[in-house]
């Protein structure tokens, strides 16, 4: 089997990969189309010692499913976290993303998509819905972490919402934050970003055009400290930071300034994947021009190279 391999920090093609053997409660699933996330790109850097296949945004087909064959022949995303069903800690009262013994498709001990087979257990899966075509689907994961922000914060039509960073994610988060109604802006550093958000009516700002302490909601999609410094600026006492950034650096933080003004930050990371296939399938979001490039499995490092370029929006693997 080929697949794309991550081991000391160093990437590369392999051939010789088994094919994995789906275990109990599980399936096989055939890749038709992944996703490159900053994620995955960090995870190079160090962001966690991970040593396997990369990738966990994908569209696949069920090739077997021997606990549940009427899984099998279906086109499917997959929820990446698969808990351990048992613990009283998270499984059994939830939510099962946080189970502590979980393991993560291609971030925490469970090879990732970034190869022509992977397992995931039926459990997490969803059917894609036929009128969705596959360079929409493989969004499904990325879209439904932009969701999850507004499950976690109150965002009324009167609400002051900054989004800062707008590459893979943050273009996502605006676009879900826009349905709300929301007095929204992004803080934008490249022009085809700009471009892309302006054409949907979405305010841009430059970093250096936010008023401190202005808005009711931040939300950090940068990537990077700087989009934390800034998001502390731009919030207003009692406001909320919601940090969706994850990279390999470790950063320091002002928290007197996050207790004198009584500041709300709120990790916020995996997301519903229901109502993010029902948002593309209705077509009230379609992510599909955030695409810049399609590579096959033999061209994925270089289409993760290009990924790291500043203003590169999405790249998508395809198994042959």
């Amino acid at each position: 089997m080929l697949g794309l391999w991550l081991e000391s920090g160093r990437i590369g093609l392999r051939r010789d990969l088994g094919r994995p053997e789906p275990g109990p409660g599980e399936a096989l699933l055939r890749l038709r189309l992944a996703g490159v996330c900053s994620t995955d790109l960090e995870l190079v850097r160090g962001y966690y010692p991970f040593r396997g296949i990369l990738g966990h945004e994908f569209v696949a087909d069920v090739v077997s499913s021997p606990d549940d064959p009427a899984w099998e022949g279906r086109r499917v995303v997959g929820e990446i976290n698969a808990a351990c069903s048992e613990c009283r800690s998270s499984c059994r009262q939830g939510p099962t993303r946080h189970c502590p013994q979980r393991t993560v498709l291609g971030i925490v001990n469970r090879d990732g998509c970034f190869a022509e087979y992977l397992t995931l257990p039926i459990a997490n899966l969803l059917e894609v819905p036929e009128s969705l075509e596959d360079q929409a689907a493989v969004f499904t994961e990325p879209l439904a972490a932009a969701l999850q922000i507004t499950q976690q914060v109150q965002i009324q039509p009167d609400s002051r919402v900054l989004v800062i960073g707008a590459g893979r994610l943050g273009q996502l988060i605006a676009r879900v934050l826009a349905l709300t109604g929301c007095r929204l802006c992004v803080s934008v550093r490249h022009a085809g970003q700009r471009e892309r958000l302006e054409r949907l009516g979405i305010e841009c700002l430059q970093s250096d055009e936010i008023a401190a302490a202005s808005m009711d909601v931040v939300i950090d999609a940068a990537g990077s400290p700087c989009g934390l410094d800034d998001a502390l600026k731009a919030v207003r006492p009692c406001g909320a930071v919601v940090l969706k950034s994850t990279y390999a650096s470790r950063h320091s933080i002002d928290f007197s300034r996050v207790v004198v003004d009584e500041v709300r930050l709120i990790g916020s990371r995996c997301g519903p994947f229901a109502p993010a296939l029902r948002l593309m399938e209705s077509a009230r979001i379609d992510p599909r021009d955030l695409i810049q490039d399609r590579v096959s499995m033999d061209s994925a490092p270089s289409a993760l190279e290009r990924a790291r370029q500043p203003g590169y929006l999405k790249a998508l693997i395809a198994p042959g």
